[in-house]
């Protein structure tokens, strides 16, 4: 399984409406920087999902492109506060900043979030609650497909 920082990548993503549906098992999904578009494959069920984003490809586990397109195909409810909360947030540059040092970064994008008068409560209990519903769903991975390159 993911760790929790893809899930909220996965909400930025809807939150910036970098989540496109193409049709019942087609998505792509923009990268926060707009510099990358992921495909993503689902089955009709929802059960078998595959990414060419670079956790999905390199690392094995469901990277945020995923994870945002089941979220978005109703996966589980989520408060529109707890989404909009991640919108805006620049992931690679901070994950470069911090060294892909995941904890730092949900640290700064928590703190953003209070600065916005949010309540990073909220945001950490959707997140959980989504972390906590993909592993009780389980979906199965897809076929392999290579990771994506920067847009030219």
């Amino acid at each position: 399984m993911p760790p929790i920082i893809k899930v909220y990548e996965a909400f930025g993503a809807l939150a910036d409406g970098r989540v496109r549906l193409t049709d019942e098992c087609h998505a792509s999904v923009l990268s926060s920087d707009r510099t990358k578009s992921y495909g993503v494959e689902i089955s009709a069920d929802g059960r078998t999902i595959s990414s060419n984003d670079n956790a999905s490809y390199w690392q094995g586990y469901l990277g945020y492109p995923a994870i945002a397109v089941m979220l978005s195909r109703g996966l589980c409810p989520l408060r529109e506060q707890a989404i909009n909360a991640l919108s805006g947030i620049p992931w690679k540059e901070l994950n470069r900043r911090f060294r892909n040092d995941y904890s730092r970064t949900i640290e700064e994008i928590m703190r953003r979030a209070q600065q916005h008068g949010i309540d990073p409560d909220i945001v950490k209990a959707d997140g959980e609650a989504a972390l906590l519903r993909l592993r009780d769903f389980a979906p199965l991975r897809g076929p392999r497909h290579r990771a994506a390159q920067a847009n030219r």
